[in-house]
């Protein structure tokens, strides 16, 4: 006798026709976000390189904080600058995403490389009309986010901390630690030349 592996026919894991958006979600009105998105495609996304203080004062602009010295590449992307926190001398690398459906705070002298995303927001998979939700990522300062890494929602990764490449981080990393893999787990401790 053969078992049946399908899901019962009046069973529906997803209604994503009743999905919403939570008010105030956002944090701004749906115009002053499209503003955004097309100053971020055209004035911030197509400035050269060497820009960095006309793409601080862009996302200044529009709410962020970011410190001084920050460098941020312009294919870099941010969803709500609002929701951002930047220190002093940090680096944000190409093709990074910082997906501020929730905040983002990055501490001073942290560097976040190429193609990374720290990612505050998911769904509720239990959830039929797949509910949106956001939790704070927290960077602390001197913290390197290498390239092509997935930071999770709710995350703290501590001051120092070291994410190697490609890794995907699930949970708090405390500091002065070197996190590798998916999921991330302690390899080491951070040690310094003297």
């Amino acid at each position: 006798m053969a078992i049946s592996t399908a899901a019962p026919a009046q069973r529906r894991y997803q209604r994503l026709e009743d999905f919403r958006v939570p008010h105030g979600f956002r944090g701004r009105s749906a115009l002053y976000t499209q503003l955004w998105w097309i100053v971020q495609s055209t004035l911030f996304g197509m400035s050269p390189q060497a820009l960095f203080g006309w793409r601080r004062w862009l996302l200044r602009v529009f709410g962020a904080k970011i410190g001084k010295g920050v460098f941020i590449r312009p294919s870099a992307r941010v969803t709500y600058p609002w929701k951002l926190s930047i220190g002093d001398h940090c680096h944000i690398g190409d093709e990074v995403v910082l997906y501020t459906l929730g905040e983002i705070e990055i501490g001073e002298c942290a560097v976040v490389s190429q193609r990374s995303y720290i990612c505050t927001g998911s769904h509720d998979y239990t959830s039929p009309t797949f509910d949106l939700y956001a939790k704070k990522i927290v960077i602390e300062p001197e913290a390197w986010v290498a390239t092509d890494v997935f930071v999770a929602p709710g995350v703290r990764i501590g001051t120092g901390a070291v994410i190697g490449a490609r890794s995907s981080v699930f949970t708090d990393v405390p500091p002065g630690t070197i996190y590798v893999g998916t999921p991330a787990r302690h390899a080491g401790v951070r040690t310094m030349k003297s």
